[in-house]
């Protein structure tokens, strides 16, 4: 039996965990979960799934809780104080890290600070503090699964090879709702089309980041700390259907893919069994009927994030943070309606412009830059308000 936390369990990645839990409920208990605002369906977990602790957003929202649930009994805490007891109760032995942004690092990291295993969905952690997260799983014999479908399928076709004979990482990307459109139109998307994913059901911020293609420029950094290979040969490439998750080419010419339906339960139930795998009974896939598999490299001019996070990881230090930061509030900007699709990179390229690069020693420095990144972003965007 082993014993889970999920960071996140709101969201479609928490969702599915709990899915895979239900599934197999002589493999897995829920310990403690952690969501943000919806208190609704988190008292739907709590209720079916009986966890020892809860997190929510704030104080409000706990003591809300508190009074729906008053003869239930779990402890309800709130804040970062409350993600770090969720991530790290005693009885837990693995954590699926599945917060969405920046606020999933101190967690996760206090997480592997004891010893737990990381289920990690949540990109920023790797992205923000890379090189602090995989010393410290290192230096605490932790191990980091990943779950993203395009790491996870990286993960399984590395398993059994050196990676001193590995010449490639290609990230594989479906290219979103904006694929095909034309540049003129990118200016005036609305927020439901760039919501329309062709494959994936995710949730808003990973979504448009999709559309951006700033999810893969942040998959890009990650598998660069996850895998501990240089940035330069780690590659993206578009592959519409979706059907390939990622590949790893070697030095003798071989690329080894992983395949599958699109559905995130796959790589999920592989980072919670591994090294072994469950019989979900999704349907298969069927490559008889599949349609041609294509892949070609992003256009750059359509896709200017992906160049952002190349340029990020490569001057390095504090630069991957600020990225991030100024990225979550250029999505949550377009979410509002008081930015358009296209001028989400222009406002990261201006953050990064007026960056001074910081040297990363501790986690407070990745703190204090984030904060710089996501005040210098408000009064851009505050600033365009008042012209």
């Amino acid at each position: 039996m082993k014993r889970l936390s999920i960071l996140g369990s709101t969201g479609s990645i928490g969702i599915n965990t709990l899915h895979i839990v239900s599934q197999f409920p002589e493999r897995f208990e829920v310990v403690s979960l952690s969501a943000g605002l919806n208190t609704q369906l988190l008292k739907q977990q709590i209720l079916q799934f009986r966890p020892k602790v809860v997190s929510v957003l704030n104080k409000d929202l706990s003591e809300a809780l508190r009074r729906e649930l008053p003869n239930v009994p779990v402890e309800i805490v709130h804040g970062v104080e409350g993600l770090i007891q969720v991530a790290t109760h005693p009885e837990v032995d693995q954590v699926v890290s599945a917060i969405v942004g920046a606020v999933g690092l101190i967690p996760t990291l206090s997480a592997i600070k004891t010893g737990k295993t990381i289920a990690l969905a949540n990109k920023e952690p790797l992205v923000m503090a890379g090189k602090i997260v995989m010393e410290e799983a290192k230096r605490n014999h932790v191990q980091i699964l990943p779950v993203d479908s395009e790491h996870s399928a990286i993960f399984q076709a590395l398993l059994g090879h050196q990676k001193e004979n590995v010449h490639r990482l290609i990230l594989t990307a479906s290219g979103g709702p904006f694929l095909n459109l034309s540049l003129s139109r990118l200016h005036d998307v609305t927020v439901k089309e760039a919501l329309n994913h062709p494959h994936w059901e995710m949730g808003k911020k990973i979504t448009i980041d999709s559309a951006s293609l700033m999810n893969k420029g942040l998959e890009v950094i990650e598998a660069h700390w996850l895998f501990n290979i240089p940035i330069e040969k780690i590659v993206v490439l578009i592959h519409p259907q979706s059907v390939v998750h990622s590949m790893v080419e070697y030095i003798d010419g071989s690329i080894v893919a992983q395949m599958g339906i699109p559905d995130m339960r796959i790589p999920i139930s592989y980072a919670l069994s591994f090294p072994e795998r469950l019989n979900l009974n999704l349907p298969p896939l069927d490559l008889s009927k599949s349609e041609a598999l294509t892949f070609f490299l992003p256009d750059p001019e359509r896709f200017p994030c992906l160049k952002l996070a190349y340029q990020s990881i490569e001057i390095g230090e504090t630069m991957p943070t600020i990225l991030n930061a100024a990225n979550e509030v250029g999505v949550s900007a377009f979410l509002e309606g008081s930015l358009k699709f296209t001028e989400i990179p222009l406002l990261l390229q201006r953050v990064m412009e007026e960056h001074e690069v910081k040297p990363i020693h501790t986690i407070e420095d990745i703190l204090r830059a984030d904060h710089w990144a996501r005040e210098k972003a408000k009064a851009l965007l505050e600033g365009r308000k008042t012209c």
